[in-house]
């Protein structure tokens, strides 16, 4: 019995998937096996994305994985997507957030709001990782109140000038095209908000590396500059409808976060369970003492509560049913729970915990960025807060 609940699934939710999802979740795994973790550790050391990993990405079909396949993409339901971040952020949380900016934040929202023109000419170069993107929501001093962004973009006799500096962007300073927001009217009107599909070749573009972290080491993040960025009209994305579409967008990456972060808590199980199997202390492995049994049985209970979720989610999403209030509910639990466990498990690693030749201290480092972004915890209570009241606390 002991030998059948080593490993993660402690509730067959194997059973609960397809054999095309188990397939596709078993080859990003033994691809992250092979491919990232022989380098994952030095990339965070040396604070480098492993671009060498890009061509691999896209040739597995990752980027943009559940759209559809007429742009060159994967056209896989959403379960077998979340498959693909879980197994992503297994890895590393940068390696998850690459694939996921290029699809849920640049890729779909040109599917979504792009013209036919715009779709056909970028949907299949950033499919196949000839072309990488970003996503320019965040500002400087607009956050978690996105609707309150300052840069401008202004109606021209042939197009539109845009004007301001976003920051916190993932794959900023390698991106060839740029996804990004502004107020087309007046500061504060949420309905002027548009989004421009902006090559970042551009006159007036520039993007500088985000100096400093101490998160998401083997990750890009920039900020851009935008000044006097003069685009022509065919740059609007024109199904845009304000502050509403950027959110759309945010929702297709929470769902993705919501399965990422189970890779990263699954890792870090699994490394403090084979350690405390291993390690000998007092004339036995640690593993037989009850804290260190206690930490593990939390650990798995969190993580199969954690999936149960998150494949709830996945179905509800491919039926169509999904509300972001119930996005929201998942990546706040699901992140909190994996903060949690690569804490933990770090502890119970003991000195060695803190060597990057073991993950859970990466993984811990990396998921408080994660904790952050897309949306902070504490803005997701407030959402499921206003969904159960009715009243909006922010």
């Amino acid at each position: 019995m002991a030998g059948k609940f080593q490993g993660i699934d402690f509730y067959d939710v194997d059973g609960l998937l397809s054999e095309e999802e188990r397939m596709i979740r078993d080859t990003i795994r033994e691809w992250v096996e092979d491919r990232v973790m022989p380098l994952i550790g030095e990339a965070y050391i040396e604070r480098r994305f492993p671009t060498e990993l890009i061509p691999e990405i896209a040739e597995m079909g990752m980027l943009g994985a559940n759209l559809p396949e007429e742009y060159g993409c994967a056209g896989l339901n959403n379960v077998a997507y979340g498959l693909i971040m879980q197994e992503l952020e297994r890895g590393d949380s940068g390696i998850r957030s690459f694939a996921s900016v290029q699809g849920a934040l640049v890729m779909y929202p040109i599917h979504a709001f792009g013209s036919e023109e715009q779709k056909r000419e970028w949907l299949p170069q950033l499919a196949a990782g000839t072309k990488i993107g970003c996503f320019g929501l965040t500002e400087p001093d607009y956050g978690s109140n996105p609707a309150g962004m300052i840069t401008t973009a202004k109606k021209t006799d042939d197009g539109w000038v845009l004007n301001g500096t976003k920051m916190w962007i993932t794959n900023g300073s390698m991106a060839d095209v740029a996804v990004l927001w502004a107020q087309t009217g007046e500061i504060g009107d949420t309905k002027g908000i548009r989004g421009f599909v902006v090559p970042t070749d551009t006159e007036g573009f520039t993007a500088t590396d985000q100096k400093g972290k101490l998160s998401l080491l083997a990750s890009d993040t920039s900020e851009l500059h935008l000044q006097d960025v003069h685009l022509p009209d065919s740059a609007l994305m024109p199904e845009t409808t304000g502050i509403r579409s950027p959110l759309m967008c945010l929702t297709q990456a929470r769902y993705g976060i919501a399965w990422g972060v189970l890779g990263a808590a699954m890792a870090c199980f699994h490394e403090a369970r084979s350690y405390a199997v291993e390690r000998v202390m007092f004339d036995g492995p640690i593993g037989g003492k009850q804290i260190q049994q206690v930490r593990l049985a939390d650990m798995l209970t969190q993580i199969t509560q954690g999936q149960l979720l998150a494949l709830q989610l996945g179905r509800l999403k491919d039926a169509g049913t999904m509300t972001a209030q119930q996005v929201s509910l998942a990546k706040r639990a699901n992140v909190n729970m994996a903060c949690d466990i690569a804490r933990e498990a770090r502890r119970l690693l003991g000195a060695n915990g803190i060597l990057v030749e073991y993950h859970s201290m990466r993984h811990m480092a990396n998921l408080e960025s994660v904790y952050t972004y897309e949306g902070t915890h504490d803005i997701h209570s407030l959402i499921l807060g206003q969904a159960l009241t009715g009243i909006a606390a922010f």
